[in-house]
């Protein structure tokens, strides 16, 4: 099992890091400047993959120099890369991020990841049929967002959709995905006049809110349940949520229940965010299982 499809983008960070955000108009003298692999596809495919997940990764890349070290990079990570795609009209996609304090603000740029369309997924449909569950996240564009979710509902697949970047879906796609991760701020674009614990209540064991620092949010169709999460000192949030995504994934495949899935996923998060990088911090399994605050009732192999 653990057979996790993930279709999403592939990008390169480009990461400074600052005591301050210069003001507009404003030039200022940065601490650091790194080069790392992102995108929010990309990192939760590594995330699932380190922590034993069998992950194929779907998405497009630039034919640029950016674009090959991509695909080296999910290689190197056990990631199948047969159906990641070379494209010349677009550059690789890019996301420019300035970390402050631990916490980050992102400029994303899609790049060759709006050059996905709805042909690939017909020709995907075969083996989204054979994957145990598909993940896919807004750094593609919506129309191929709602196919997928289709597509997958058809076959019967489940379905962990990440709504970010945030933006809103039908109602329609909303019933059709399985699981649903937003953040406290896509919450809020997304049900617009709910509160977190309405919003949960209406969709339970599907909707899980993810809060930061206070743990993720979710209804387990008889009360509404607060997972906390595992206290740490950030040197980096970066990446936090895709790999919280990606673990709760390898959870939910390895047979684990939704909430022992969520535990496992926010012990990954903490770990992550504990080191540089979107994926640079994102733990393997053997990590997970040295930490003492992994439980062996969990017995993922």
């Amino acid at each position: 099992m653990r057979n996790i499809m993930v279709v999403g983008s592939i990008s390169t960070d480009f990461v400074v890091t600052a005591d301050r955000r210069p003001e507009t108009g404003e030039t200022i003298t940065g601490k650091d400047f790194k080069t790392t692999f992102g995108g929010k596809g990309a990192n939760q495919a590594v995330a699932s993959a380190r922590l034993g997940g069998h992950v194929s990764m779907v998405g497009t890349v630039g034919n640029d120099i950016f674009g090959q070290e991509l695909v080296k990079n999910l290689a190197t990570n056990g990631i199948a890369v047969k159906n990641v795609e070379r494209v010349t009209h677009f550059p690789s996609g890019s996301a420019h991020i300035t970390i402050v304090d631990g916490d980050n603000a992102i400029v994303y740029i899609p790049g060759a990841n709006n050059a996905f369309d709805l042909d690939r997924v017909e020709k995907l449909a075969a083996e989204m049929e054979q994957t145990d569950l598909v993940i896919i996240q807004n750094e593609l564009p919506q129309d191929v967002v709602d196919k997928i979710i289709a597509v997958c509902y058809e076959k019967d697949v489940k379905v962990l959709y990440n709504p970010a970047p945030a933006r809103t879906l039908d109602e329609d796609s909303l019933e059709k995905v399985t699981f649903i991760t937003p953040n406290e701020s896509e919450f809020k674009l997304m049900f617009p006049g709910l509160t977190v614990s309405e919003g949960v209540k209406k969709y339970p064991k599907k909707l899980i809110v993810t809060l930061g620092s206070k743990g993720v949010c979710y209804h387990d169709g008889i009360s509404e349940r607060i997972i906390p999460s595992y206290h740490v000192t950030p040197v980096d949030t970066t990446g936090a949520g895709d790999t919280f995504n990606g673990a709760f994934a390898v959870g939910i495949t390895s047979g684990l229940d939704m909430e022992a899935s969520l535990h496992f996923g926010n012990l990954a998060a903490a770990l992550s965010i504990q080191k540089f990088g979107a994926q640079g911090g994102m733990p393997t399994l053997e990590e997970m299982k040295g930490n003492d605050k992994y439980e062996k009732t969990w017995n993922i192999e």
